[in-house]
């Protein structure tokens, strides 16, 4: 018997266990795979939004919280686990953004570092970008972490608290429950009891939720990804063009993202979407053409109306939360919606506001 039964065992769900537990709650995690191996692993890693004047304010919310707690939270697993989550913090240019004006506004309203600069700026530091663009969009303090150290670092972390249980290829089968109170999970034939049962499985999260007949409007995404094998100063920093970007890691590869597709929970990667993620590579950065591609990849996002996720307890049942639909943002959004969704849980003063998150009035 646990304080606290988690299902999904991806970012959410593993920084949330880690909350709880640092805590002094005893956890038990549980995921159908492996810790880690969905969507976590599968994006890009870069610590903000995409267009970040473009969502709503409960996102930017979220994600400005989440921003500056990833510095201090990259420092403590390394010094934990002694594995680098890699957090790069070298800045986000975006090139030919047509609401320029907008994006200026939302940067002042917010008091976030976004400003307009020349070609100067922009090829002093990135030099193989793309000739002849006159100005760009710099935000110096976003930030890019390697998303599949992060899941092994969080892991680990986890693995060398006492008060934590991780079952990872546990397949919940049902919930336990009583009349409208919930008990635990059943999973792989075995009983998992817990005071309160959190759903953070990602887009499987709605799956999961209508064996008790609720409609949570979380489902698949699909998106894929590729990454060349490059030197090392190739690419410095994330630049974003027409909705699609590069993202470099410390040994030179750079990713390329993402596709945006509803293919329900088909996971395949595809020629045509190969194609268009190579030709956006070499638009951005013209000398990636001289260098293989490594790998090529799809995840799913767990996609919600207008990517805010649900973070709070479910109507009509007791002792039932949920932390998932954070859609493109999960790695964004993380720290801050797993320190919320503790801070309700374990009853403490919460660090946003949680109305815009919570279920009630939204299923």
């Amino acid at each position: 018997m646990s304080d606290f039964v988690i299902v999904g065992a991806g970012v959410m769900g593993m920084m949330l266990t880690r909350e709880l537990a640092q805590a002094g709650a005893t956890v038990t995690l549980l995921d159908r795979n492996h810790c880690a191996s969905e969507s976590t692993w599968a994006g890009g890693g870069i610590v903000s939004p995409l267009y970040p004047w473009r969502y709503a304010d409960p996102v930017t919310s979220l994600a400005t919280w989440s921003q500056s707690s990833y510095i201090h939270l990259s420092q403590a697993l390394l010094e934990e686990t002694d594995c680098d989550p890699e957090l790069r913090q070298k800045g986000m240019y975006m090139v030919d953004v047509e609401d320029e004006e907008a994006a200026l506004a939302w940067a002042k309203k917010y008091h976030r570092p976004l400003s307009q600069v020349d070609d100067k700026h922009l090829y002093n530091l990135e030099p193989n970008f793309q000739p002849g663009y006159r100005s760009a969009l710099w935000m110096p303090e976003v930030a890019s972490i390697r998303n599949p150290r992060l899941g092994q670092a969080l892991k680990q972390s986890l693995q060398q608290m006492p008060n934590v249980s991780i079952c990872e290829h546990h397949d919940v089968e049902c919930f336990l429950h009583t009349g409208k109170s919930v008990l635990g999970v059943k999973a792989q034939g075995a009983a998992f009891y817990g005071d309160h049962t959190v759903v953070a499985a990602g887009a499987w999260s709605s799956q999961l939720l209508a064996s008790l007949n609720i409609q949570l409007p979380v489902g698949p995404v699909k998106g894929q990804m590729m990454v060349f094998k490059a030197p090392v100063g190739l690419v410095n920093r994330v630049v974003l063009m027409a909705g699609r970007y590069v993202i470099p890691r410390n040994d030179g590869h750079v990713l390329v993202g993402s596709t945006l597709e509803k293919e329900g929970f088909d996971k395949t990667p595809t020629d045509a979407a190969k194609d268009v993620l190579y030709q956006t590579a070499i638009n951005i950065i013209p000398a990636l053409a001289e260098y293989p591609i490594a790998y090529h990849w799809a995840g799913l996002r767990p996609g919600s109306p207008q990517g805010i996720p649900y973070i709070g307890s479910v109507p009509g049942w007791e002792n039932l939360s949920v932390n998932a639909g954070q859609f493109r943002n999960g790695l964004v959004l993380a720290p801050a919606s797993t320190r919320l969704h503790a801070d309700l849980l374990l009853g403490r003063e919460p660090v946003i506001d949680p109305q815009a998150y919570q279920l009630a009035g939204r299923i």
